[in-house]
């Protein structure tokens, strides 16, 4: 072989082993992109029975306009998104729930936070 075919194959090699780490980059950034947007979802979704039980009266088995008494939904503590946990107080709740993906961080998962008032959700990313 020539000197030329044998740089033609080691550019040739160089160009696909770059393919292949921007491709898995993608793939990660992706991933830990749609779970985020997954994670946030679960908290509006959560937020929405705290709200729920805010509103209902405690004769229904409601908080009668406080969330004292409320908790996560056993079957929504821990979804294929991630796991949630909440701190409850008379007049707010907020909500951490931590994905799957590993966040912006590199080491820790994705994490967001929605804190949670009779007339209002608001979700903040942690990582």
């Amino acid at each position: 072989m020539g000197q030329q075919q044998l740089l033609l194959i080691v550019i040739g090699v160089i160009i696909v082993g770059i393919a292949i780490v921007v491709g898995i980059q993608l793939a990660s950034t992706s991933a830990q992109s749609a779970n985020r947007d997954a994670v946030i979802a679960d908290l509006n979704n959560i937020g929405a029975y705290a709200q729920q039980y805010y509103r209902k009266p405690t004769t229904m088995g409601g908080g009668g306009n406080s969330f004292t008494g409320w908790t996560i939904p056993p079957s929504l503590t821990k979804t294929g998104n991630g796991t949630y946990t909440a701190t409850v107080g008379a007049t707010v709740v907020t909500i951490i729930g931590t994905g799957n993906e590993t966040g912006n961080d590199g080491t820790n998962k994705v994490r967001a936070q929605a804190v949670v008032t009779p007339t209002n959700i608001t979700v903040t990313i942690l990582n």
